[in-house]
């Protein structure tokens, strides 16, 4: 590992930053993304992007980060021993987008590489990401769109890798307190380095580059669906979900808080809006059940 490859990787990362904001302003009228530079004091800094108030788009965020410093944070210590007491380097490209149509589905995506070194040992680094999709009303087609750009991602890197990050995102989205998942997943790996850095980082790309080739036709075909206060309400319920996910389970938001991050871009995962219904059911036979009964389990799409 040289400083060559961390700039390789970081200047990837700011290019697929704007490639992917671009993408999405692409199919918003007026709405753009604004750009937020900021400093953390223990080392490093980012580009906050956000977009709001749009009318495909009803807030949404795609960030760059690059910080370093002198002990990582519990959340990845914890499995991790080896990794206390080194200085380390952290940067990535996440984002999330809560469209306003309740028929578009909440997009997630993550690409990100970390280092860990220790005067007198080998560097410690991996690989890690995916994305993943949470549809409100789901259709069936869109959903296999998704899950056959994410086999795409995959196909030059091994038959077994799909089916791998597919079970993998399956299990991570997982709402164990509700027993189900946040979606209908796409893919999602970590600690990735056993295959050399260069082999390594050309997977990351290839998850980074296939994100908008998996969302933007979606969002396309559904941003001008007709809808009412139904659809808008269940909307709203299921974001309650998102929340509860990005606040108790998720690596990202806890490595963010506990290592001293910046507070306003690590929570832009938000919804804008959510709501919670003490004991809510789904109407037998609706179009919000069918969401419980066919979606929010771990499903063999491609039959692979």
């Amino acid at each position: 590992m040289n400083t060559d490859n961390i700039t390789e990787v970081k200047n990837y990362l700011l290019n697929l930053q704007d490639r992917i904001g671009m993408a999405l302003e692409s199919v918003e009228p007026e709405a753009r993304f604004a750009e937020d530079l900021w400093d953390r004091e223990e080392g490093g800094g980012g580009r906050t992007r956000v977009i709001a108030d749009g009318q495909v788009f009803e807030q949404g965020g795609v960030n760059f980060s690059h910080v370093s410093g002198f002990k990582l944070p519990p959340s990845a210590t914890a499995k991790r021993p080896q990794l206390a007491d080194r200085q380390f380097q952290a940067m990535g490209v996440s984002l999330v987008i809560h469209p306003k149509n309740p028929y578009v589905p909440t997009s997630h995506a993550n690409v990100r590489f970390l280092i860990a070194e220790k005067p007198g040992e080998p560097t410690i680094w991996w690989f890690g990401g995916g994305f993943d999709l949470t549809p409100f009303y789901p259709f069936d087609e869109d959903v296999l769109h998704w899950h056959q750009t994410a086999r795409d991602v995959c196909r030059a890197f091994g038959d077994d890798v799909y089916p791998a990050y597919k079970k993998w995102c399956d299990e991570y989205f997982f709402l164990k307190h509700r027993n189900e998942t946040r979606g209908v997943g796409g893919l999602f790996f970590d600690d990735l380095n056993e295959w050399g850095f260069e082999r390594s980082f050309a997977f990351m790309q290839s998850v980074g580059n296939h994100y908008i080739d998996a969302y933007l036709p979606i969002v396309q075909k559904r941003k001008d669906t007709p809808y009412g206060d139904r659809e808008r309400g269940f909307q709203l319920y299921r974001r309650g979900r998102y929340v509860e996910f990005n606040l108790v389970y998720d690596r990202g938001t806890l490595f963010g808080l506990q290592s001293g991050g910046r507070t306003e871009s690590i929570l832009m995962s938000m919804p804008p809006v959510a709501h919670w219904k003490y004991n809510w059911q789904p109407e037998p036979g609706s179009a919000e059940a069918r969401l419980y009964e066919d979606y929010l389990k771990p499903r063999n799409w491609l039959g692979v």
